[in-house]
């Protein structure tokens, strides 16, 4: 036996043995109702909102704020605090430099706490916002929630005119749906000009960089969509003041509707931070009492996020137990480490959480049969691509206890990720065909995702769960998809990730879908894409990418990671890559960083909200997809002589 052999079969030994432990670590994580669910964090602007909501909500009476409220803010205030950097600034993602919004949000509420403005912290803050632009470089969210109070000229803050449900062509459907889910409720909040109070002698005037315009960035002289948009919103504040009051009362009411319907059958509007905040505002403009039924369950819901167990204290943006639990399962299942009896439960809860009702989707879609999975306990109006196609891999190996009725569900899922295929072949997250690009020209649309267009990792892992459950590789879609992926690989042989940190992700699930769709590892854009993932390896062994990869527009390396090592294997496998040095050190680098107890240790984000703006850390990613990568590794190894006897 040559040296060699013996090297992988130690590795493999070691590998086996390391997925056996960490099948047993996340298999304790679950909960006894069957599902996963960790927590999903992300930066210091959801302390920082609260501390605004809670101004709106409970304002101070001469300065003081009521005792649970002050409890709350204090905490929240040292959850801030201790996030600041040395420079004084704050990110949005861990080991990444200060970033302006962040910041003035962060200042706005400490200073609103009662910490100190000439004290340490927001002194070296105010200096970090000044050489960052000052307020004025802020985003036009950040300058719309401080025009609330007075503390930003509502004339410099973008319209959100509540009309914009009643225009034709179902423009409000051409915005992504967590932007509609946003923008109806600050729209109804926009329409009645509120200037709430704050307390006396209380202004942020010191954030205004002198010289620095107020205004609205781009323009300039030239036809484009950026100056016809800014026309219109020069426009929007002319009707504002002279336009018919009987057409606003109309589409405010349009509003409130579409809000209130959006809230049923869900854990709060579109069940994420932001909607559910402005939600709460706009039910009390609209004379909804604090113990009104629907303004209740608002605050009860908005509440939930909320992580205040005596040592932390953070706001989740949203709950991911749906996701958590078919990346879970769908390991466990590949691992092969747990008898199928004890998953049943997990199957059973997946089964249950399939939508039966039509949410916005299926205004592009009207006469398809609902199903799909949605991401948080509670969504019926949002199933998502992504959720869907992962649960339906999840489903492979954990059935409930009625097989017909899971073949059933997958069987709708099927068909309903055929039918929402976009024109270009790829898959998108929401909705389908969700890109008309002037959209991302509107004053508003610098959060960076007005749009939800088709994109490689989703794509990669609709093509994979299709395939999983029969559909023809040689299909008009799955060819379709095929051809989406290989025209949207990038000049380096890498892909673009939208919703993981970033080409690592995108490669990796772009490779999945392409072996799940029977392309050859022979074929050029395979070759390239694992010599690309080869060449980003750390010198540890391991792959880490910083968000800030976003911001360049190309890989930028960081330390490395348990998941985006493993997504690296699990791209390298998918290439038909098994035994290389790259994949053999990545193997090496997850059992070294593996703790005795099973598990991995992560400190820097992985997942994707908004590209450039948000991002957020997973738990759970660094337990499930190592474990699903040294399975793969060593079933990859075992599956030769298995045949062979």
């Amino acid at each position: 036996m040559s040296p060699g052999v013996q090297l992988s079969d130690r590795l493999v030994s070691c590998a086996a043995d390391a997925a056996a432990r960490a099948s047993r670590y996340l298999l304790g994580l679950r909960n006894p109702e069957g599902y996963w669910w960790g927590e999903l964090t992300a930066d210091t602007t959801l302390e920082s909102d609260f501390i605004l909501l809670q101004l709106w909500l409970h304002p101070p009476v001469d300065g003081t704020w009521n005792p649970p409220t002050r409890r709350l803010v204090d905490r929240a205030v040292r959850s801030i605090l201790s996030r600041q950097l040395p420079d004084g600034g704050f990110n949005i993602y861990p080991a990444g430099p200060a970033e302006i919004s962040a910041t003035v949000k962060a200042y706005f509420s400490l200073k609103l706490a009662g910490v100190p403005a000439d004290g340490p912290a927001l002194s070296a803050a105010r200096e970090r916002i000044l050489s960052l632009g000052g307020l004025q470089a802020a985003n036009s969210y950040v300058k719309i929630n401080l025009s609330l109070f007075g503390l930003y000229p509502r004339e410099n803050c973008p319209s959100i005119p509540p009309e914009m449900i009643l225009l034709p062509g179902k423009f409000l459907y051409r915005m992504s749906s967590w932007t509609r889910a946003i923008v109806v409720p600050l729209s109804i909040v926009h329409a009645h000009n509120p200037t709430r109070p704050v307390p006396a002698g209380f202004t942020i005037e010191e954030l205004f960089l002198p010289g620095a315009s107020m205004g609205f960035c781009g323009g300039g002289s030239c036809v484009s969509w950026r100056s016809l948009f800014l026309a219109a919103d020069r426009a929007l504040k002319w009707w504002e003041r002279y336009g018919s009051k009987r057409l606003r009362r109309r589409a405010i009411r349009a509003c409130e509707r579409w809000m209130l319907e959006r809230t049923r059958h869900s854990d709060g509007l579109a069940a994420i931070y932001p909607p559910m905040m402005y939600a709460i505002m706009a039910m009390g403009l609209l004379g909804y009492g604090p113990d009104h039924p629907d303004r209740a369950e608002a605050q009860r819901q908005f509440g939930r996020l909320m992580v205040n167990d005596g040592e932390r204290f953070f706001f989740q943006p949203c709950f991911s137990p749906v996701w958590d639990t078919a990346i879970a399962a769908f390991a466990l299942g590949e691992a092969g480490a747990v008898p199928a009896s004890k998953l049943a439960s997990t199957g059973d809860w997946l089964l249950s959480k399939e939508v039966r009702r039509k949410g916005d989707w299926s205004v592009k879609r009207p006469d398809i049969e609902p199903s799909g999975w949605y991401f948080e306990f509670a969504n019926e109006f949002y199933p998502d691509i992504d959720d869907s196609a992962m649960v339906l891999l999840a489903l492979r190996h954990v059935r409930g206890a009625d097989p017909r009725n899971c073949r059933a569900s997958a069987e709708r899922a099927v068909r309903w990720l055929l039918a929402m295929q976009g024109s270009d072949g790829g898959w998108a997250a929401f909705d389908v065909d969700n890109n008309w690009t002037p959209l991302s020209e509107v004053p508003f649309a610098d959060h960076n995702a007005m749009l939800d267009p088709a994109c490689p990792d989703i794509t990669g892992r609709v093509i994979e769960a299709l395939c999983a459950w029969g559909v023809d590789p040689a299909s008009p879609a799955i060819r379709r998809g095929v051809d989406y992926l290989i025209r949207t690989q990038e000049q380096d042989g890498s892909w673009y990730g939208r919703w993981g940190v970033n080409y690592i992700y995108g490669t990796c699930f772009a490779l999945r879908g392409l072996r799940s769709a029977g392309e050859s590892d022979r074929e050029a854009h395979i070759l390239r894409a694992g010599e690309w993932l080869r060449s980003v390896q750390n010198a540890d062994g391991g792959w880490g990418e910083s968000c800030a990869s976003y911001d360049n527009g190309c890989f930028t390396a960081a330390g490395s990671t348990a998941s985006q090592t493993a997504w690296a294997i699990l791209g390298l496998l998918a290439s038909g890559d098994s035994n290389s040095l790259s994949v053999n050190n990545g193997i090496e680098y997850l059992l070294e960083s593996q703790r005795s107890g099973g598990y991995w240790d992560e400190e820097l984000a992985t997942g994707t909200g908004f590209p450039k703006v948000f991002y957020l850390t997973y738990h759970l990613y660094r337990q499930s997809f190592p474990l699903l990568a040294l399975a793969e590794f060593v079933r990859g190894w075992r599956a030769p002589s298995e045949e062979g006897v």
